[in-house]
């Protein structure tokens, strides 16, 4: 692993227990707050924005495994690297940031971030395997 997503894992790592700190603070407002159980919404777009940042943070301690090995620009590779992280902490803003309010009905227009992370999320996943397809050829052609 180079210098660079070593890096970035670190950083990653670091940030992987807000999550957990995130998913206790919820636990406990299940658990001692009345106004948060009894909204639906809020419920789930909070649950929604724990569970995806979590997933999407351990993916991206996938993906950086795997960006070195891809053929890529180094401008590319950071656009890679940086990809997943920015696109796990725009989807928990947008559920979270979209039901702030204990009396919140619908999600506010923040919950569009959600659709600017998919689309970070998507160009990062596209790069990598672009670049370890692309990686491939470049290998079996050596081979020859």
């Amino acid at each position: 692993m180079s210098p660079q997503s070593r890096l970035v894992a670190g950083i990653v790592l670091i940030v992987v227990p807000t999550v957990e700190i995130g998913g206790a603070s919820i636990l406990s407002l299940l658990i001692s707050d009345p106004s948060y159980a009894q909204n639906d919404l809020r419920q789930d777009l909070w649950r929604a924005g724990h569970a995806h940042a979590g997933v999407w943070l351990v993916l991206s301690l996938v993906t950086l495994r795997y960006v070195d090995e891809a053929t890529l620009s180094e401008g590319m590779r950071w656009v890679v690297r940086l990809a997943f992280p920015v696109a796990a902490i725009l989807v928990s803003l947008a559920f979270f940031l979209s039901a702030l309010s204990p009396e919140t009905t619908e999600p506010n227009s923040l919950i569009y971030l959600a659709y600017v992370a998919g689309v970070v999320l998507g160009v990062g996943l596209l790069a990598l395997a672009g670049g370890l397809i692309r990686g491939r050829r470049t290998q079996e052609a050596l081979n020859r």
